[in-house]
C-alpha cells in the first residue's frame, strides 16, 4: 500500500488504509477469506502465531486477513495503534469494559447511554463484579470527578448521545480520568470517525457499533475496539494487564509474561484479541468485515447528505404544529450547543429526536403512517428510520432515568437516510397532521 494512501485525509484512507494488494494477488477489492483456519507453514511460525508474537493468521477464531483489513482501516480512520473488530457493537462495548474493570471495579458513565448499555452496567455486568456509577450529566465534571474511588476503573460515556444528541466534552472527561489514573472510553457509533476523532480530545479507547454508519446500509451486524496506545496501564490499578499471563508466555523456558511486559503500548487491545475475543468468541465473519469495508468507502459523502438533510428536519421540526421539542445540538441555543462546535464543526450526525403532544396513540399512529420512513430500531442506514425509544431501543432504561437520559413515552427517533429531504419533511408532516 502506498504511504500516500496511509498518510492521506480521511476520504482516501477510507478506501485504501490498511490493505496491501500485492499480498492480496493484487485484487483491488479486499477479498473475503472464507477460511476457518491457516497453514501454520512450519512449527517454530506456528508458535509464534499461537503466542501472539508474530502477525499473521492461524484460525478465524482470532484473526482473518478480510477483518484484519478492517481493523487497520478503522485504527488508521480513528488514529488508534490496533483495533480488534468484533460480531456487534454491544460485544465491543462489554468486552472494551469488562477487560478494564476485569476482577471487579466501578465505571463511572451517564445515564443517557444506549439502552443495552444502562441494562450491561446497571444490571448484567454487576453480576461479574462491574458496577456502573451513573451521573446525570456526564459534563458536569466536579460530579464526575466526585464519583471517582479507589476502586474506579474507567469513565465511559457516547461521544454523541442517542437519542438527545448531546455531545460529551470528551478532552474535559479524558483530563479528569488521567488525574486519577483512569482511561476514558468513548463509544463513537453516532458521529462516526468522519465526524469526530475522540483520540485527537484525549480518549484512551474507542468503539463503534459499525452496524450503525460505517456500515451504513443496515446489511451487517459488526462492532470494533480502538486503542489509542498512550494509556499507561502500568499503574498498579490493572492487574489483568500486569500479571503473567500463560498463553504469551513461554513455560517451558520459564519466560513469564504480562500483556503490559509484552505489547506494551498496544497491551489493551492485545488482550482484548487474545483473551476476550479468543475466549468469549464474538468473531465477525469475513463477509460482513467485507461489507463494512465497502461500507467505509463511501461514508464521507453519506455522512455529508445525511447530516445536511437532518439539519433541515430538525429545523422545520420547529415550525410543525402538534411537535413539542426538538433535540438536535446542532441548532443553536439547545444544551451542549457549545461542545458541538467544539468537537463536530462539521455536524453531530445524521440522529435527532422530538416529542409529540397528545399520549402513547398519537405517537403510535405517527409511526403507523410514514410511508418513506421505516419503522426500525436501527441508526446510520442509508434508509430513513422511525422509532419510538421507550418501547423498542431504551426499554431497559429506567424510569427514574427518563429525564436526565432525555427520552419519554412521547419522544420519536428519527435516523435520517439519503432520500430527497423534500420527500422525508412531507412524511413526517402528513404522518403528524394524520395522527390527531
Amino acid at each position: 500500500m502506498s504511504t500516500a494512501a496511509e498518510d492521506g485525509c480521511f476520504e482516501t484512507k477510507a478506501i485504501h488504509a490498511g490493505y496491501d494488494r500485492q499480498s492480496n494477488a493484487d485484487a483491488v477489492s479486499v477479498p473475503i477469506y472464507a477460511s476457518a483456519a491457516f497453514d501454520l507453514e512450519n512449527a517454530r511460525r506456528g508458535d509464534a502465531l499461537a503466542g501472539g508474537k508474530l502477525s499473521g493468521f492461524e484460525y478465524s477464531r482470532v484473526a482473518n486477513p478480510t477483518v484484519d483489513a478492517l481493523e487497520r482501516r478503522l485504527a488508521a480512520l480513528e488514529g488508534g495503534v490496533g483495533a480488534v473488530a468484533l460480531s456487534s457493537g454491544m460485544a465491543a462495548v462489554t468486552y472494551a469494559l469488562m477487560c478494564v474493570a476485569e476482577g471487579g471495579g466501578r465505571i463511572i458513565a451517564p445515564v443517557n447511554l444506549y439502552g443495552a448499555s444502562v441494562d450491561a452496567l446497571g444490571d448484567f455486568l454487576p453480576k461479574f463484579g462491574i458496577y456502573g456509577d451513573f451521573v446525570s450529566d456526564i459534563n458536569d465534571l466536579a460530579a464526575v470527578e466526585a464519583a471517582i474511588g479507589d476502586d474506579t476503573k474507567a469513565i465511559y460515556t457516547e461521544s454523541v448521545a442517542n437519542p438527545s444528541t448531546a455531545v460529551a466534552d470528551i478532552e474535559g472527561l479524558a483530563q479528569v480520568a488521567h488525574r486519577h489514573g483512569i482511561p476514558l472510553i468513548v463509544d463513537n457509533t453516532v458521529p462516526t470517525p468522519y465526524l469526530l476523532r475522540p483520540i485527537e480530545f484525549g480518549a484512551d479507547v474507542v468503539v463503534h457499533s459499525t452496524t450503525k454508519g460505517i456500515t451504513g446500509h443496515g446489511n451487517a451486524l459488526g462492532g470494533v475496539v480502538v486503542d489509542a496506545g498512550r494509556f499507561d496501564w502500568n499503574n498498579g490499578k490493572f492487574p489483568g494487564l500486569t500479571g503473567k499471563e500463560l498463553v504469551i508466555s513461554d513455560q517451558r523456558a520459564g519466560k513469564w509474561e504480562s500483556f503490559v511486559s509484552s505489547f506494551g503500548n498496544q497491551a489493551f487491545i492485545k488482550r482484548i484479541r487474545i483473551k476476550y475475543l479468543r475466549t468469549f468468541g464474538a468473531v465477525q465473519s469475513p463477509f460482513n468485515a467485507y461489507l463494512q469495508l465497502i461500507g467505509l468507502e463511501t461514508l464521507a459523502v453519506r455522512e455529508k447528505q445525511e447530516v445536511a438533510s437532518a439539519y433541515a428536519i430538525a429545523k422545520h421540526l420547529q415550525s410543525v404544529p402538534r411537535v413539542k421539542t426538538v433535540n438536535y445540538v446542532a441548532l443553536e441555543g439547545q444544551p451542549t450547543t457549545d461542545f458541538a462546535h467544539k468537537y463536530l464543526p462539521n455536524g453531530i450526525g445524521t440522529i435527532l429526536s422530538f416529542t409529540v403532544e397528545g399520549d402513547e396513540r398519537n405517537v403510535e399512529r405517527i409511526l403507523d403512517s410514514t410511508n418513506v420512513f421505516s419503522y426500525v430500531p436501527n441508526i446510520g442506514d442509508s434508509r430513513s428510520l422511525i422509532v419510538n425509544p421507550t418501547k423498542v431501543t431504551h426499554r431497559e432504561v429506567p424510569a427514574d432515568y427518563y429525564d436526565a437520559a432525555g427520552v419519554n413515552d412521547n419522544l420519536i427517533r428519527l435516523s435520517i437516510g439519503l432520500e430527497n429531504v423534500d420527500d422525508l419533511i412531507a412524511d413526517l408532516d402528513q404522518a403528524i397532521a394524520g395522527a390527531y
